[in-house]
């Protein structure tokens, strides 16, 4: 588990991370959301203690890593695939966390065949291609059979088959009880990867939730309704504060409602359905409500 409690951090008179308060549980991945410069990478050094909190605290399974003896056996973070000496092999690179964290050499040989480097073990990390150095920096991640992984963007570079595997992968490790924490900008990805969002801005929470919960809250996400009196359904909706357009002759489209609550009021209007079902929005849509007043660094659309 991680646990976040006012985490603050200043750089001047730049606050990054501005009073964050979480808990990450086990058996969940939780998916970290944010526009560039919103404070996620800079939360995330502080949990592995890169960077000293200005004020509130992070802890790692109720304590502070550096208060960790063999850090990797607890916690697994990928924050940066190139950070590895580019003169090393794969396979050197690996052993020298595994010996500083009392792990075995066969851990060493395990970790690279669950991420298809067995066969370039011996190659210098300096060579890789990015997509091979995120596969490593997630070995290295694993390394300690750890209860709780972090990765920052960790697609990046990977071809389909490569994201499929790592998505694959962030849902099996939750699904043996751990607590995965992972940043990303694919909201695509993250959709269909991620049980519950964590969204900040300007170093601020947004948003803690259930991914359905997030994408539920958008405004673009409306029941439809088929009835062949559409009309005098309309009526009813309107009355309770719901908004109704009108999509043809013998449907509406309703916001501001859930499909129960629809459902209901059709039932206490007497009126027939033919059709009732949720057109969700995409968690894209919904990130960009949330997030709309705290991108820093937007572009202009180009005119054509």
């Amino acid at each position: 588990m991680i646990s976040l409690k006012g985490l603050t951090k200043r750089y001047g008179d730049r606050v990054a991370v501005d009073d964050l308060t979480l808990e990450l549980k086990p058996g969940t991945v939780t998916g970290f959301l944010g526009p560039n410069g919103a404070g996620k990478s800079t939360t995330m050094r502080m949990i592995l203690g890169l960077d000293r909190p200005t004020s509130g605290t992070a802890l790692v399974g109720g304590v502070p890593y550096h208060e960790i003896r063999y850090p990797l056996r607890t916690v697994g973070a990928l924050l940066d695939a190139r950070a590895v000496h580019p003169g090393r092999s794969c396979r050197a690179h690996l052993l020298a966390l595994a010996r500083g964290n009392g792990i075995t050499r066969s851990r060493v040989e395990e970790v690279l065949e669950t991420v298809g480097l067995a066969g370039v073990a011996g190659r210098r990390a300096g060579v890789l291609s990015l997509g091979m150095s995120q596969r490593l920096g997630i070995a290295a991640a694993l390394l300690g059979d750890p209860d709780v992984l972090m990765f920052d963007e960790p697609v990046n570079g990977l071809d389909p088959d490569g994201v499929r595997w790592v998505r694959d992968l962030m849902r099996s490790l939750a699904e043996q009880g751990r607590t995965v924490f992972v940043s990303s900008h694919l909201m695509s990805e993250m959709q269909l990867t991620a049980d519950h969002l964590v969204v900040i801005g300007k170093g601020r929470l947004i948003m803690d939730a259930p991914l359905a919960a997030v994408i539920a809250q958008s405004s673009l996400t409306a029941v439809v309704v088929r009835s062949p009196h559409a009309g005098d359904l309309s009526v009813r909706l309107r009355a309770a504060g719901i908004g109704v357009e009108r999509v043809g002759e013998n449907a509406i489209v309703a916001t501001g409602a859930g499909i129960e609550r629809i459902g209901d009021l059709a039932y206490e209007a007497g009126v027939r359905l033919h059709e009732l079902s949720t057109r969700e929005a995409s968690l894209e849509q919904a990130y960009q409500e949330l997030t709309a007043s705290s991108v820093e660094y937007g572009v202009q659309r180009a005119s054509v």
